[in-house]
């Protein structure tokens, strides 16, 4: 199957084969169809879960006999860890979240952060290295993950941050989303290249190539 990221709810998982990744995309939750991202080093078989959503059953067999040696959780909004302790507690994976965010989700989940990430931070999956991009606005302890595909393009993993179409929500608080914009820009359209690959907490991906142009849009819009 070619690689869309069109995925929906109660259909089939894409995967998408990189040289030294492979990333698994699923939709959970028919209300709120959440994207999980299962990411899976092809050197060493090691695996992580972006957002363990919804649908821990689902989760786990995606997961199967490999385990899983972590759990990050984008940011602290419900729809986004209501799997979390059925998936670390079958699989004892650690869970890695954005420092501002971290109380809020083992309060509301039970589970305790193993580590609290911070912009410039890393998270190893095996061999591969992902990038940690804090933004605030949505959430002020939101990150994003950055893969820096050493034979092709880069990959983005922007929980709700980032969507085609717009920035995440910020509930019309004004400073939020001029927070949000403002590091949107700087932290990711400015540094990384047209055609990285993204992938969003909700809905079909995109490249930062074909949503550059709608950026002054985002902004007068203040959504």
């Amino acid at each position: 199957m070619t690689y869309l990221g069109d995925v929906t709810v109660g259909g089939e998982p894409q995967t998408r084969e990189l040289p030294g990744l492979t990333i698994t995309k699923v939709a959970v939750d028919e209300k709120m169809s959440n994207n999980c991202y299962l990411l899976r080093c092809t050197a060493t078989g090691e695996q992580a879960l972006v957002d363990a959503a919804a649908d821990a059953p689902l989760l786990l067999d995606l997961v199967g006999e490999a385990g899983l040696g972590t759990v990050v959780t984008t940011h602290r909004h419900w729809d986004h860890h209501r799997a979390l302790a059925e998936v670390v507690a079958a699989t004892d994976a650690s869970v890695v979240a954005g420092e501002p965010d971290a109380d809020a989700i083992t309060e509301q989940t039970g589970v305790a952060v193993d580590r609290r990430v911070s912009d410039g931070d890393t998270v190893q999956v095996g061999d591969t290295r992902l990038e940690v991009i804090a933004i605030a606005g949505h959430t002020p302890g939101s990150i994003c993950l950055l893969y820096r595909d050493p034979q092709g393009p880069a990959h983005l993993f922007t929980g709700d941050s980032l969507f085609p179409g717009g920035v995440g929500n910020t509930f019309g608080d004004a400073a939020a989303f001029a927070t949000l914009i403002d590091q949107v820009e700087t932290k990711i359209f400015a540094p990384l290249p047209d055609d990285t690959w993204f992938y969003p907490g909700h809905g079909d991906d995109s490249t930062l190539g074909a949503e550059r142009p709608h950026l002054a849009e985002w902004r007068e819009r203040g959504w």
